[in-house]
């Protein structure tokens, strides 16, 4: 534990310095725009921000677009509370009170429970993080090369099932991004693959091109193809946004539980931000007195989903961090930033590259405080935001898009891979097709095939040594079991509905 302690104190002096106070402080302001501007994600948001920030410090960039991942999980209960418009799927729960208290003017409790909510729920789960890691990573550091291949192969079924509502349009679109991955120049034998003799290609697929073209450019294609041109109605906060003694004793019961359970589930790999914020409002309408508050306003049911939320958040970053696998595509954007300066998210990371690790994390407690400040003073502000046009946001996006991608590599090739990856991600959206897998891929597929082959190598080309060693053996049929399970519940499901 004390050496946890001078980990994070080491870290502390690394995230106040001021070129990385600047950049968390951005961060959040970006992250709180993102939660409440219509249609533009957080993963939409570090995607546009790649290719402008890849000849930054990688420390401070990473802590902004940790920052801009907080941030939005802050702004989008701004938009829950006063629009009925979650502006990410964990804020369902969130609107299904909060805007009812807006409607009852007591808008301003509402925002306070969630960014006060957010503020404790953050900090208790950055504490679990700093905690957690280093005995995760103990553990991972012995981990031989058939090891982290099922850890990857269990990362590819989970992510391609958790993204979706379809297990094999999940597997499809992770399957297009293996594919990627495997153009340009084979490492061990120096050849040439899927190139089709374009020079431009024999350096690989551009992690930042794809993800801008997919998220970004795709994400607005999509929600423009879909804007109908109305105004939504915006609930004025009216009132005090200070809390009442009893808000107050509502609230601080399920802070502690939506933390509770936020933190742990967010941290599986098939975890997620939405399960935790629909459990907590559960759980807070079960437990509430009288019953019957629960529909018309009640805070706790707020604040907990709140909490839960941004616990869920930091959880996502363990796995990440330690093993270098994303469970929300945020997360999954959060690795291409590290890939592109070289990094790479696991055990060894906390070992290369202590200083931004920890400096990563004391950040959170700061990006955190910072939210909390921002948040409540500035509403009205945030409010007014939203009534910026729509085609205005849009259009921007297209174009800073472009002109990002191109200023990090000006190429006729790379501008013809950016849109065909645009009208790609279009596309997949029009059909329901998941691309946060395809990013997955082209990430973890070169890694994952370079440790298949490590494997090999080792046990001199003994195919089973995959399962000759329990590690890998375990993993790999956790990942069968799950391919396999729902289409076995699926079917037993079909038996029991003809046999009655």
């Amino acid at each position: 534990m004390g050496e946890i302690f001078t980990s994070l104190s080491h870290g502390v002096l690394i995230a106040v310095q001021p070129g990385n106070l600047l950049f968390a402080a951005i961060g959040v302001l970006l992250g709180t725009l993102v939660g409440i501007l219509p249609g533009i994600s957080p993963s939409l948001t570090v995607a546009l921000l790649l290719p402008v920030t890849f000849k930054l410090d990688p420390t401070g960039s990473i802590i902004m677009f940790a920052g801009i991942y907080f941030g939005a999980m802050y702004g989008s209960s701004t938009t829950a509370i006063l629009l009925n418009t979650p502006g990410e799927a964990a804020s369902i729960a969130t609107a299904i009170e909060g805007h009812a208290m807006a409607r009852a003017g007591r808008g301003g409790p509402a925002l306070a429970t969630a960014a006060i909510g957010s503020f404790v729920a953050g900090t208790l789960s950055t504490l679990a993080l700093a905690a957690l890691a280093p005995w995760l990573v103990d553990i991972v550091v012995g981990f031989g090369p058939w090891d982290y291949f099922g850890l990857m192969v269990v990362a590819f079924v989970t992510i391609s099932a958790t993204f979706g509502d379809s297990v094999l349009r999940g597997l499809t679109s992770l399957a297009l991004g293996l594919l990627l991955g495997l153009i340009g120049i084979d490492k061990l034998t120096g050849q040439a693959r899927l190139a089709f003799g374009v020079p431009a290609l024999l350096d690989g697929v551009s992690i930042t091109t794809l993800a801008v073209g997919l998220f970004a450019i795709g994400e607005t294609l999509h929600v423009v193809s879909r804007f109908a041109g109305g105004q939504e109605s915006i609930e004025p906060v009216r009132g005090s946004l200070w809390m009442s003694l009893d808000d107050w004793r509502r609230s601080w019961k399920a802070w502690l539980r939506g933390a509770g359970l936020g933190f742990p589930i967010g941290a599986l790999p098939a975890g997620g931000a939405e399960v935790p914020t629909l459990l907590s409002y559960s759980i807070e309408r079960k437990l509430a007195k009288p019953p019957g508050r629960f529909g018309s306003g009640a805070i706790e049911g707020v604040a907990g989903p709140e909490a839960a939320n941004n616990a869920a958040a930091t959880g996502t970053l363990m796995p990440l961090l330690v093993l270098g696998l994303p469970t929300s595509a945020t997360a999954a954007m959060l690795l291409a930033g590290f890939q592109q300066y070289g990094l790479i998210p696991g055990p060894l990371l906390f070992v290369s590259n202590a200083d931004l690790v920890w400096g990563l994390i004391a950040s959170f407690f700061i990006g955190n405080l910072m939210l909390l400040v921002l948040n409540l003073p500035l509403v009205g502000l945030w409010v007014k935001l939203l009534a910026v046009p729509q085609p205005w946001l849009y259009a921007g996006i297209l174009v800073f898009a472009a002109m990002g991608t191109l200023a990090a590599n000006p190429s006729t090739v790379e501008l013809l891979l950016l849109v065909g990856f645009g009208l790609l991600g279009y596309l997949m959206r029009c059909w329901d097709y998941p691309v946060a897998p395809m990013i997955v891929g082209l990430i973890l597929g070169p890694m994952a095939e370079g440790q298949f082959r490590r494997a090999l190598q080792i046990s001199l080309g003994d195919s089973l040594v995959f399962f000759k060693h329990p590690g890998s053996a375990f993993l790999l049929a956790v990942a069968v079991l799950a391919i396999v399970a729902p289409f076995v519940f699926k079917g037993l499901r079909r038996f029991k509905a003809e046999d009655a």
